[in-house]
């Protein structure tokens, strides 16, 4: 990388910061923005920058929006009644791209993680407890991760909203559809052996 010019290899090195990015990927990159016309780098970091400036965290969900109310929050036709919790953005913009769900989010910001010494006063229980409370809410649908840390917050909130007027579930996990039992993890095989149903 030596052999590039020190404006070059900052960029290089920033871009390789990106999660994701090797230095290949991030050399590759930036010689691409370096041979395309100045307006289209300038663009690319005018975007970058009005994406810092303007986003923000929707007041009711607490995803990302440029707005005081995020686009899904914001959308009247949306089923108010239900509620689903999930750890972070990225995982409210998964479960919207299956199309499956027509209901309202609420984002953690994270999950309970004692030995990192994260409890319930560090990601935002509280305003979950909150929210439900404006009665609202008739189910919370509980979308945390299936890793020993998002069972154990699920379990957690579980525990915590018996007290409130809600209906309480639990995403089902299991074998993925078209997976092969010889490559599915002991943890997804056992979940699925739990969340079995009856055949119709």
């Amino acid at each position: 990388m030596l052999h590039h010019p020190k404006s070059i290899i900052n960029l290089i090195r920033n871009l390789g910061r990106l999660p994701g990015i090797g230095e290949k990927t991030a050399e590759r990159l930036a010689l691409h923005i370096l041979n395309n016309p100045s307006a289209q780098a300038q663009q690319l970091a005018l975007s970058i920058t009005h994406m810092k400036e303007s986003v923000r965290l929707c007041r009711k969900c607490f995803g990302y929006s440029d707005h005081e109310l995020c686009t899904i929050c914001g959308v009247v036709s949306r089923n108010t009644a239900l509620l689903c919790v999930v750890e972070q953005p990225a995982d409210m913009t998964s479960i919207e791209k299956s199309g499956g769900y027509n209901g309202l989010y609420f984002i953690l910001g994270g999950v309970l993680a004692p030995m990192d010494g994260v409890g319930p006063e560090h990601i935002r229980i509280g305003e979950l407890m909150k929210r439900v409370e404006r009665g609202e809410v008739k189910e919370v649908i509980l979308a945390t991760g299936t890793h020993v840390e998002g069972e154990s917050t699920s379990a957690y909130l579980a525990q915590v909203l018996r007290g409130y007027p809600v209906t309480v579930s639990r995403i089902a996990s299991g074998v993925p559809v078209g997976g092969d039992l010889k490559y599915v993890d002991q943890v997804t095989l056992k979940k699925a052996m739990e969340k079995r149903h009856a055949v119709e």
